[in-house]
Parts: structure tokens; sequence; C-alpha cells
């Protein structure tokens, strides 16, 4: 570890935090339908887009019809993310001729990038045609990172009214997080990543002669390379704005086109966590008190930092089977130290244990590194970040609504102690607000768990590992956590794509993503139809240091009781193996 490298982390959260502010106050504004100085440019587009679809916008829906919307918005997205894969041999721009996607395969990345997961169980330079990677994957990371955001603050109008039956329109809310926040943002990011050197382009793959040339597996000589290149640039603004993940490069944000200079590290990384962050702020403002979303993001960012930490402290602390053998894994001026295994050179330890620690705290699913060759505890730490439910930061809109199912959980549990009726911003919460906030925390729990279970016991599951023992249960593990909490990271030592995981996967994102949806709408209703109930001397404040700290508990226990006995099985045994036969 290294004075620099704690630097570095802490200032790039400090970013995150100095910019959340300002962009969370804008996009209140915008959801209150003040654009301000985007809306003589972006207005008429808006109402464009309402016109063409008749569609009134000012037309309020219940939390059904609301439901209905978004998921028939993301069954048209989810059809037609298949249809290109499946057709794009016959489509245009597509200069290496590829063919149409195998069907399972196909299926499940429409399902992956519909649910905002982005789980890739193919290579992206390999396998998708330029049209494909444009109008199907970059198009859909925009509808899904709208449609969490949307969702929100649904939610957030929820705890708002007062004895109504509406909770906005979904169509108004969908448009308006795409046409004013994503694309405008994205623009600027693509801009800046091309700026570093991220490729964006329509011409063909470069051919070039290698310097030192080499032989094949079969012997034969080596002497050229060939480069794909591509559209990349501006999927890989949204893919991290958006919390998708889904990288142009089978590497992702660890490939040199991708993720080129120390400066596109840091620009994606703030990406990362930039709107989850800020969102926060724009709820507190939409609820009416500020302070209640400066709350949930000192929730967020306490169980950030120590887990952050840990894992650049595990990373830094490298393998000791390899320090046994008088090998000095210390950084110095000449060596990086720590485990390096996977990892880029150009970034080293810090920022690719940050960056796997952002990437999974924040339902992003991105890599710079290979959290396969994480260490056994670092591995643990992404897998746990998953576990909690991506509600450290978590998704866009996505993570914030799953605190919030928390932070009812807790008022609720906090009620019960002190024998008085749980509220939450001037709202009772009763058996069916606990009902459904049960529901959307350990639906996805329940996922993880099943999948992982039936994968360990089908013969053509466990064949897809590449490590046998604890590492090839924690790659399992990994796949499962990943997909039923919608990040999309993976030990990529599994071959995923196998008809099991391509269907088990499936089902597991898309479950994950939008049955969850059903009970944080159903809670949205339910809190619009509610009075406002006055502050009490037995009320619980919940923008005190005391709410916070009973939310970071209830989180933590949470996960804590559903997961410790696979993770004892999985990363920690391996940890423990690794010291033992020092």
């Amino acid at each position: 570890m290294t004075t620099l490298g704690w630097l570095s982390m802490a200032a790039t959260l400090g970013l995150v935090l100095l910019l959340a502010k300002p962009l969370g106050e804008w996009m209140a504004r915008i959801y209150d339908g003040r654009p301000g100085v985007l809306g003589p440019v972006l207005g008429p587009v808006e109402r464009f887009c309402y016109r063409a679809s008749g569609i009134d916008p000012t037309s309020e829906m219940g939390w059904r019809s609301y439901m209905i919307a978004a998921l028939a918005v993301n069954a048209v997205g989810l059809v037609a993310v298949y249809a290109f894969q499946r057709l794009q041999g016959v489509l245009p721009l597509n200069p290496a001729a590829l063919g149409g996607v195998e069907p399972f395969s196909a299926l499940n990345t429409a399902v992956a990038f519909a649910s905002n997961t982005n789980w890739q169980g193919y290579g992206g330079e390999t396998t998708m045609s330029y049209l494909t990677q444009m109008m199907a994957l970059t198009v859909q990371n925009f509808l899904s990172a709208a449609t969490g955001m949307a969702v929100l603050v649904a939610l957030a109008r929820g705890f708002a009214r007062r004895e109504s039956s509406a909770i906005g329109n979904f169509y108004a809310d969908f448009v308006r997080s795409t046409l004013y926040i994503l694309i405008p943002l994205a623009l600027v990011l693509a801009l800046a990543l091309v700026s570093q050197g991220v490729v964006q382009t329509f011409a063909p793959a470069v051919t070039a002669t290698v310097v030192d040339a080499g032989v094949d597996a079969d012997g034969a000589p080596v002497t050229e390379q060939t480069i794909a290149v591509g559209p990349v640039a501006s999927q890989i603004a949204i893919k991290q704005l958006g919390t998708n993940g889904g990288g142009y490069y089978n590497a992702n944000s660890a490939h040199p086109l991708e993720n080129p200079t120390p400066l596109s590290n840091l620009l994606e990384l703030l990406a990362i966590l930039l709107l989850p962050a800020a969102l926060c702020i724009t709820f507190g403002r939409l609820v009416g008190d500020v302070r209640q979303g400066w709350a949930l993001l000192v929730a967020m960012t306490v169980l950030f930092i120590p887990l952050a930490a840990g894992m650049y402290a595990v990373e830094a602390a490298g393998n000791p089977r390899i320090a046994a053998l008088g090998v000095d894994a210390s950084a110095g001026y000449d060596a990086p130290g720590g485990n390096m295994e996977g990892k880029e050179l150009r970034f080293g330890v810090p920022a690719s244990a940050y960056w796997a620690a952002a990437t999974t705290a924040a339902s992003n699913g991105s890599v710079n590194a290979m959290h396969d060759s994480f260490t056994p505890l670092g591995g643990m730490i992404a897998l746990f970040l998953m576990q909690l439910g991506e509600v450290v930061f978590g998704g866009v809109g996505s993570g914030l609504y799953g605190m919030l199912m928390f932070a009812v959980v807790t008022v609720f549990i906090a009620g019960l102690m002190v024998g008085r009726t749980p509220e939450y911003l001037g709202k009772k919460i009763e058996a069916y607000e606990m009902q459904m906030a049960s529901l959307a925390v350990l639906f996805p729990c329940a996922i993880v768990l099943i999948g992982t279970a039936a994968a360990v016991m089908l013969p053509a599951a466990l064949a897809s590992r590449a490590n046998p023992g604890a590492h090839g249960f924690s790659e399992i593990l990994y796949a499962f956590t990943s997909m039923g909490n919608n990040n999309g990271s993976a030990f990529a030592g599994i071959s995923a794509n196998t008809p099991f995981y391509n269907l088990a996967g499936a089902a597991a994102m898309f479950a994950s993503r939008f049955w969850v949806l059903v009970p944080v709408l159903a809670l949205a209703g339910a809190l619009a139809g509610k009075k406002a109930i006055p502050t009490g001397p037995g009320t619980l404040p919940t923008d005190r240091p005391l709410f916070i700290g009973f939310l970071v508990a209830v989180v933590i226990i949470v996960g804590a009781l559903t997961f410790v006995p696979a993770l004892a099985l999985g990363p920690v045994a391996e940890h423990l193996s690794l010291w033992s036969m020092r």
C-alpha cells in the first residue's frame, strides 16, 4: 500500500461527493418540468416524442398503469435486442461479416441488457456487428438506465404525495431521463474519452505487422495482428453513466482501446458512481427534505469506504504463497507491488482495486482488471458488495430504491423496538408496505442461492468451472450473485456461454430486475394514497446519525445472515488454504 494509492482513491470519491449536489439538484428540476437551459434546445424534441407516440405527458398513472408501461417499454427493447443479434448477418454495418448470434446466447444477452445487468457470455468484438453494438446494445443501455431512474422518481412521488391515486407518468419520466440527463452527459463523456484515445469509427478492423513475430499453437508463424475497432466511445460513455457495464471488447475496460490512460480511467470511475450518488440529492429535493437524501448518501458512503479500503489492502498485500518463495511484494519505485495477476500495469493495484469495489457497489459490472485473479478476500469483498443487494450506490435509480426498501425495513424494526407504529417521511409503514419491501429485499437473495445450488448439483453446470474446489465454487457463486443482483461482472474463469448458464442466467436477471419493480411500484402507490402524519416526540428522525447507523447495520445484517455460509465455502475456505500451505 502507498500513500499515493490511498490519496487517489480518496480524491476520486471526493469528486463524486462534490459533484453529487449540483447534479442532483439539476435532475430534480428536470423531473419537476423545469429543464432550464436545455429546454429551448431539447423541448421540441421531447414534445415530438410525445406526439409521435400518441402520449399525453400530463396524464397521471396509478402504480399498475405505471408498471405496465415500464414493462411494455422494456419488453419491446428486449425483443429488439434479440432480433438485431439474430439478424445481424444480413444487416448493414457489419464489416467483419459476422453471422447471427446463437439463439440461447442472444436471449441471454437481450435479457442482460434489458435488465441493466449487461452480463456478457460472448466476446464483443468477435460476436457483435457495429450495428448491433450501436442500435441494440448502446440504445438499450439508455433505456434500461432511464427505466431505473423513472421508477425511483415514482417512488419519491409516493412519499411526497398525500391521498393521491397517481404517481406520475412513466413515459414523461422515461423521456426526460433519457433526453435531458443521459444523452447530454453521455455526449460530453464520449468526447472526453475520444480525446484520450478511445476509438470511435465505422472503419473495418486494422491489420498491423507485429514487431516480434512468433508462432501459433500449431507452430505456424504469426506476423500480423488484427486490431478490432468500431463505435466504442459512444457505448463506453453510457455503459458507465447508466451503470450498465457491458463492454465493446471482451476485456471490457481493461482493453487499451476502451480505457487507454489514467485520465480515461478516472473519468470512467467518476461516471460509474456519479449518477447513483447524485440521485440521492434528487430524491431529497423531490420529497421536500434534502437532508433525507444526504442521509441515504452518507449511509451508502459509510458502507462503501471500509469495503473499498479493504479491497485495496488485501490486493496490495499480495499472495502469501508467492511471498513464501522469497518474492518481495512491496511497492517501490520500480515495482507496482501486491497481487498484480490479472491487472493492467498502467493502472496498478490501487486503481484496479478501487474500480472493482466501485463496479460491484454500483451495479455497473465493467472491469479494468480480472476479478477471477484477485486474492480470495479481494474476490469476497466484490461478492459481498453485490450481495448487500446492490444498494451501496447501486444501479442508476435501482440502487436508491433498493436502499429505500431497506430504510422501510429499518423504521419498521425501530418502531417495534419502541412500541410505536413505524413511519418514514411522514407516512405510516404498515403490514402491506413491509410485505412489499421484504419482497424487494429478499427476492434477489433467493435467486442467488437457488441458482448457485442448482449449478453445483448439475454436471453440465459444474463442467463450466475453470478451477476445482473452493475457487470453482466461488466462480459459480459469483456468476449467480452478479446475475441475481443485475451487476454483470464475472469471475471470468467460468465458461458461461452454455445452454444452462444462458437460460438460467436469463431467468435470474429477468426476475431480479422486473419482479422487484412490482413491489417497489406497489409500495409507491400505497404510500401516495396515505395521509401525512405529523412528526411527534416518538418519531424516529431519519436524517440523523442514529438512523444512518441503524440503516447500515440492517443492510449488513441481512447480507451477512444470508450469504456468510456460502462465502465460507468459497473465498474464506480458499483464503485459509493459502495460509495453511505457506
